[in-house]
């Protein structure tokens, strides 16, 4: 079963600029009476915010979210609510769908990207630093599955998305997916590089407009109250998927000054960029309650507040002022880590439901809700049935909105991919049964055997000490109750990668370069040692974060070689494929010796800049690398590699 919008996709778009610059009228002028009495839903979704970064839970005294404190008193703050992935894209499907994303099929932030893969796959062979294999996501969510959108469009609502998608490019858009009205409808945009206030370079809409230095977080907001104004006879469904506060890492002027005066270094919270990032979407939830009341609606809508994954717990590296580049964004205190783990920094999630008829105002919960919980619940509490044909992994959590026990006595997290640092995380699930979780890495153990730990979250919250080697039998409960979820939502498990080195996990834990199937990489002395193992050696690395371009680069490469030849230098530019082409190369001389050379290569790339790779020359038995630096036009280091310093990676 498929429902779809009863608009032709040519209307859509005119029904977009419309409400862009105007009233829009009602589908059908006035609501039934049935569907006049159903609740109204608007669904707030920040992106990266922690679960320490608001002061819901009382982990912040620098951050201010004196909005979501309002929402908070009308409603139920849920302590214990995870999102079934550390990463953007999986959660967002997970919420439409009301299913897992190991059964989805998506499982990291690629559904930006060009190309479209509906399914994913796993390659038979992995690098020599990765001891598991990890599939390739999908990069789609699949038409075939009924969406929370399509499903309350079919019960008479009006549904409109503002803010990020990032599920999938036209035809996969919001507009395609249950909704009405998408603004600013940018499918192809994961975030609002390469900054939040206009002009907008990611929005493709020439009406979407602000004056300079204006905040889309604003723009939405206000966008997305005069849709609740003008729609508040008849049912609604508005989805508020906020941009904040992803990178890029700049905010307000005004607001930035006015943090940086009481921001305390010896804090763990204490970047006024963030914090300004931070206040502006608390603002934006601020335009949403005001229309809310405004309308009269307040009694008559279910508000939700999530977010999609934990908050970015490491130096931005890039910031707009760059004075705060080397300070942490955030922390997620006392949870351990951040965005793109495992851990309860990267899935534990600030969280909030509100509905005064149904819902205890200023009620707190500490029952376990998932992602994937959110669409059977609003189901049930709009009074409507779940679609013919669809099943849910999601429980619907009325009973402990009304205070009463949850249903669910368990979440599950299903990641099977490595994040380079710093992150630095290892493919695997998890799951949280009680106050015990047991995390399962994949053949990150002794001979590439899966590795287990365990952690007593109401004890030791920041998971700091392992449990797993005093609790085996407790182990082996908890590996088989995950196990079986697993096998239930068909999560591809991967293999060991045949292709594993531990010394090549070892260097590139050093270098942060990677070496492909071809040739071994060693550390000898301060230098980096390439030896030749097929016909066609490379190493790459990507970089700490995007660079945004246009800009001219000069790479630097200090190196000898056993032998004179062509070697070969390529980039990857974000969004083009293949990643690594002929066309973003430069092909360079190399004379034979011991004795180091300099070799430098001019290149502008065109988007942002990704990743390097180095093909030495195909007759080279050896290729001693001294040092690697990324220089920008004027001659500075942007990035640099040196591989002497055994304590630290050499990526800086």
């Amino acid at each position: 079963m498929r429902i779809v919008s009863s608009y032709p996709r040519s209307i859509l778009f005119i029904v977009v600029g419309l409400v862009a610059l105007g009233p829009v009228p009602a589908a059908s002028g006035v609501a039934s009476a049935a569907e006049a009495a159903r609740p109204n839903v608007v669904f707030i979704l920040a992106d990266d915010l922690g679960w320490s970064d608001t002061t819901l839970n009382g982990t912040t005294s620098f951050y201010r979210t004196p909005n979501l404190e309002r929402l908070a008193r009308r409603g139920m703050t849920f302590a214990n609510a995870y999102a079934a992935a550390p990463i953007c894209s999986p959660t967002r499907a997970s919420i439409l769908t009301g299913l897992y994303p190991g059964r989805l099929g998506i499982t990291t932030p690629s559904c930006h990207e060009e190309r479209e893969l509906l399914a994913p796959t796993v390659p038979p062979r992995g690098r020599p630093d990765q001891p598991s294999l990890q599939p390739q996501s999908a990069t789609r969510l699949k038409l075939e599955y009924v969406t929370l959108a399509e499903t309350l469009h079919a019960a008479g609502y009006r549904t409109a998305h503002f803010g990020k998608w990032h599920v999938g490019r036209e035809p996969y858009d919001a507009l395609h997916q249950g909704f009405d009205v998408d603004i600013p409808h940018t499918p192809n945009a994961p975030g609002p590089g390469p900054s939040y206030l206009a002009p907008w370079k990611f929005v493709a809409d020439p009406k979407f407009v602000g004056e300079t230095g204006a905040h889309i977080e604003d723009r939405l907001s206000q966008e997305a109250a005069r849709f609740i104004r003008e729609h508040k006879s008849q049912p609604f469904y508005v989805n508020y998927w906020a941009y904040s506060v992803h990178s890029p890492w700049n905010a307000k002027p005004e607001s930035i000054e006015a943090f940086a005066s009481s921001a305390d270094p010896k804090s763990p919270q204490h970047n006024p960029l963030y914090a300004a990032m931070v206040k502006s979407l608390d603002d934006a939830v601020g335009r949403l309650l005001d229309a809310l009341d405004e309308s009269g609606l307040a009694q008559r809508t279910i508000v939700v507040f999530f977010s999609d994954n934990g908050g970015y717990a490491w130096p931005p590296k890039k910031s707009d002022p760059p004075e705060y580049a080397e300070t942490p964004a955030t922390s997620n205190a006392p949870l351990r880590a951040g965005k793109g783990t495992l851990y309860e920094g990267g899935t534990r999630e600030p969280c909030v439901v509100a509905w005064p008829p149904r819902v205890r105002g200023g009620s707190r919960s500490e029952a376990l809700l998932s992602s994937v919980d959110f669409y059977p619940t609003l189901l049930e509490l709009c009074g409507l049935p779940t679609p013919a044909g669809v099943k849910f992994d999601g429980i619907s959590q009325v009973a402990a909105l009304e205070g009463k026990e949850s249903p669910r006595e368990a979440v599950y997290c299903y990641y099977p991919h490595y994040n380079p640092p710093p992150s630095g995380t290892l493919p695997g699930a998890y799951v949280r049964r009680g106050d015990r979780k047991l995390v399962r890495l994949f053949h990150a153990g002794p001979e590439q055997a899966d590795r287990f730990e365990l952690y007593d979250l109401k004890a030791d919250p920041g998971e700091t000490h392992d449990l797993a080697a005093e609790n085996p039998t407790e182990v082996s409960e908890l590996a088989a109750l995950l196990a079986r979820h697993l096998d239930e939502i068909g999560a591809i498990i991967p293999g060991p990668n045949p292709a594993y080195s531990p010394e090549a996990a070892r260097v590139f834990q050093r270098t942060l370069w990677q070496a492909n199937s071809e040739c071994a990489l060693s550390l000898q002395d301060g230098v980096l040692v390439v030896r030749k193992q097929g016909a066609n050696p490379s190493l790459s690395t990507r970089l700490e974060e995007p660079i945004r371009p246009p800009r001219p680069f000069t790479l630097e490469v200090r190196w000898s070689s056993s032998a004179a030849g062509p070697a070969r230098f390529f980039w990857q530019e974000s969004g083009i494929e293949p990643p690594m082409h002929r066309d973003r190369s430069r092909t360079f001389e190399v004379a034979a010796g011991d004795a180091a050379r300099t070799y430098r290569l001019e290149f502008s790339p065109k988007r942002a800049l990704m990743a390097l790779r180095l093909d030495p020359p195909a007759k080279a038995e050896s290729t001693r690398i001294e040092s690697i630096r990324l220089l920008d036009a004027q001659g500075k280091e942007v990035q640099g590699w040196q591989f002497d310093a055994p304590d630290q990676p050499a990526g800086r």
